[in-house]
């Protein structure tokens, strides 16, 4: 218990001193990625930290996640690159934030549009390298709660979590109205683009500047393969928090401000 306290606050002195020390940067975009089962209306209570300061803050509805009502038989991993995409536009200086297999989708857009990228921003994700898909990631998570209860059901096109396995694998430190309406409306995921390979160049990708937060009671991606997947892609920036895999939702101030942080750096 001691060793978690150290480390939350550590993180809050290192993210709020920062900020205390930095004066007010010119306006940025922040474009944020949910990750599976996942939708824009999740990260509701990170968004107004991120406005306060100044931000143009976008989150992204996927294709068939939140108000995007896309058949599951049409959604298509370069449908969700494609949606992220247009979300930014034209926009440069992004700040591209992503959750879990938002990571993956992340690194796809990266790759496509490089110039209009500053900085990558990994809450809890998927790092895949060159030719890596979430599922061969994941599937390769021996630690992780979630591998236990997953149901993939290939002939509906589907990944579904169970009931039982909801707020273990994703809000265990959640409030608890929150882990019940959770599992009350948990929704299904589409599982073609679980399984689609991202494609990345040390050229394009590989140049930008990545930042890592880890969440260290994660039952989802475990806190194993998010070390593995930083250290083989060098990412040498890196916070801490003793979250579950939704820090969103348990701690979103201290989330918001490590963002915030670095959109400032």
């Amino acid at each position: 218990m001691k060793k978690v306290i150290s480390i939350f606050a550590l993180s809050i002195c290192s993210v709020f001193c920062a900020l205390a020390q930095t004066t007010v940067a010119s306006k940025s975009t922040i474009v944020i990625i949910p990750g599976s089962w996942s939708s824009a209306a999740d990260w509701g209570y990170v968004v107004p930290h991120l406005k306060a300061a100044g931000n143009e803050v976008i989150v992204v509805d996927l294709p068939g996640h939140g108000t995007d009502k896309t058949p599951i038989g049409s959604i298509t991993f370069q449908g969700y690159v494609d949606a992220v995409k247009k979300a930014i536009g034209s926009r440069k200086n992004i700040t591209l934030v992503a959750h879990s297999f938002g990571g993956v989708v992340l690194n796809q857009v990266a790759e496509d549009i490089p110039a209009q990228i500053s900085k990558l921003v990994y809450v809890a994700a998927y790092v895949p390298k060159n030719g890596e898909s979430l599922l061969s990631l994941a599937t390769a998570d021996a630690d992780s709660h979630l591998g236990k209860v997953l149901q993939i059901k290939e002939k509906e096109g589907l990944a579904v979590v169970p009931n039982e396995g909801i707020v273990d694998a994703f809000f265990a430190d959640a409030p608890k109205q929150v882990q019940d309406y959770a599992v009350a409306h948990f929704p299904v995921e589409p599982l073609a683009p679980l399984a689609t390979p991202v494609k990345t160049t040390e050229a394009n990708y590989g140049k930008l500047k990545k930042v890592y937060v880890f969440t260290a009671d994660d039952h989802t991606n475990s806190p194993t393969l998010q070390h593995k997947m930083v250290s083989e892609n060098n990412i040498t920036k890196t916070y801490t928090l003793p979250s579950s895999h939704t820090p969103f939702v348990s701690m979103p101030s201290v989330l918001a401000a490590i963002i915030n942080n670095e959109v400032i750096q």
